[in-house]
């Protein structure tokens, strides 16, 4: 039996500068790559899913990268630990004895408990298990405040940010040469071949490209130096659009970074608020699901099903809330200053729990992540850290006004808007102000 080592791609979908690769190849060990489509996961999903598709088409051409290197890429539709033990015993089975297992880390919560049970089992079979830092630029542990604590406001973590990675003389910047050294492990295509969207139970049309098109735009250095003037205006292409390949890892975060850094300081913060949340969600677990400030669960949210309904389908009467669910429903993309005003009606407005819109959005966003946009909503309704307070509530209209004066993202997405056919709004501002404004303060000032 000859020694090779696994490396397992998950928020990685890329060959270069791959931190988690570089090390395994660098381990002495020839490499074969292992990808497994997590049935935990997918096994909630709807049949029609562009995510999935988007990931499939990724896996698609890593394979085709590991192919032209002289390597092979594994993957299995499986529960991970049952997808390593398949992916053991096919190179077991070719004489090839799995010694290491390389992968990058994962802070959110289920990731968490995955690589706990991973690595138990590796350690009962004598097999070498390593978590390396790819997916931010600096893990939680590394920015925490002089007592050791972690930080829950903001200003001051991105200060610190900054302070550590300038101790690390910007080492952390840096990206690798994920074939510099090291080898590929001589495994045969026929070995664990990519599964179709449909053996998986998905519907073929998931894999068209079309379904993630507000996500495939170049990223031109002008997008990023215009980025603090253009971000806020819906109508335009004044966002970078990198979300969805950060969340899959399809581009390198220190390759964005260092853009951020020669062209907007502005677009690198957003950058360093995408960590300050993963930190949030590693450090306070509990977020997920529960208000971070424990006494916003006394709001007595109301159970208000058809509301919600109108929300969801972009018929609130309220022209920019509709917009952005219309763009959300039909694109699976919403651009941030709409995601925040959305967030806010729902919470606000209508009075209905943030979860509700967190889960929506975890359904409909093809760049869901789950502590950008848990953070994102308990910011919106004041039960996160460094929130907006209780007592601001967005005007849909005057937002409209400001980012949106002329009417040119509402009009392509409500084009029934200003005529007898558009829906009159669901609640009336002052009325639903007001209302939020006194059951947010009766609930937090309860003995």
């Amino acid at each position: 039996m000859s020694s090779v080592s696994i490396f397992w791609h998950r928020r990685d979908l890329r060959i270069d500068d791959n931190r988690g690769l570089a090390a395994a190849r660098q381990s002495g060990l020839p490499v074969v790559g292992f990808f497994c489509f997590d049935r935990n996961i997918l096994d909630r999903l709807p049949t029609l899913d562009r995510r999935v598709g988007f990931i499939h088409h990724h896996i698609e051409r890593l394979t085709e990268a590991y192919a032209e290197q002289g390597g092979h890429l594994m993957t299995v539709h499986a529960r991970p630990l049952d997808g390593l033990k398949a992916a053991i015993a096919a190179l077991s089975a070719r004489g090839l004895e799995v010694t290491e297992i390389h992968t990058n880390r994962d802070y959110a919560p289920y990731p968490v408990q995955r690589d706990a049970e991973i690595a138990a089992f590796a350690a009962e079979s004598g097999i070498a298990f390593h978590l390396h830092e790819d997916h931010v630029i600096l893990p939680p542990e590394a920015v925490l405040k002089d007592d050791g604590t972690p930080y829950t406001v903001f200003t001051p973590y991105s200060r610190k940010w900054h302070r550590v990675l300038e101790s690390f003389g910007g080492a952390p910047l840096e990206t690798v040469d994920t074939l510099s050294e090291g080898s590929w492990a001589s495994v045969p295509p026929e070995a664990l071949p990519l599964p179709s969207l449909e053996s998986m139970g998905f519907d073929g049309a998931s894999g068209d490209p079309d379904g993630w098109d507000a996500f495939s735009h170049p990223l031109e250095d002008g997008i990023i130096r215009e980025y603090a003037d253009q971000r806020d205006t819906p109508s335009k292409r004044g966002t970078t659009r990198m979300s969805l390949h950060l969340r899959f890892g399809t581009r390198s975060i220190r390759e964005l970074a260092q853009r951020g850094m020669a062209h907007s300081d502005k677009w690198l913060t957003e950058l360093i608020w995408r960590e300050f949340y993963q930190a949030i969600l590693h450090h306070f677990p509990h977020s997920a699901s529960d208000a971070f400030r424990a006494k916003y669960d006394r709001i007595p949210w109301r159970q208000d099903e058809e509301g919600f309904a109108a929300w969801c389908e972009g018929r609130t009467g309220y022209p920019l809330v509709d917009a952005g669910m219309r763009e959300l429903n039909a694109t699976g993309f919403m651009h941030n200053r709409v995601r925040m005003v959305v967030a806010s009606f729902l919470c606000k407005h209508l009075l209905i729990d943030w979860r509700w819109g967190e889960r929506y959005f975890a359904e409909k966003l093809l760049d869901y992540e789950l502590a950008s946009n848990v953070g994102g909503w308990q910011w919106a309704s004041g039960s996160g850290c460094d929130a907006a307070p209780y007592f601001r509530v967005f005007n849909p209209e005057s937002q409209m006004k400001k980012f949106d004066p002329k009417g040119t993202y509402v009009k392509h997405w409500v084009p029934e808007w200003g005529s007898s056919a558009y829906a009159a709004p669901v609640v009336e501002h002052k009325f639903a102000r007001q209302r939020a404004i006194d059951t947010y303060k009766a609930a937090l000032t309860e003995a």
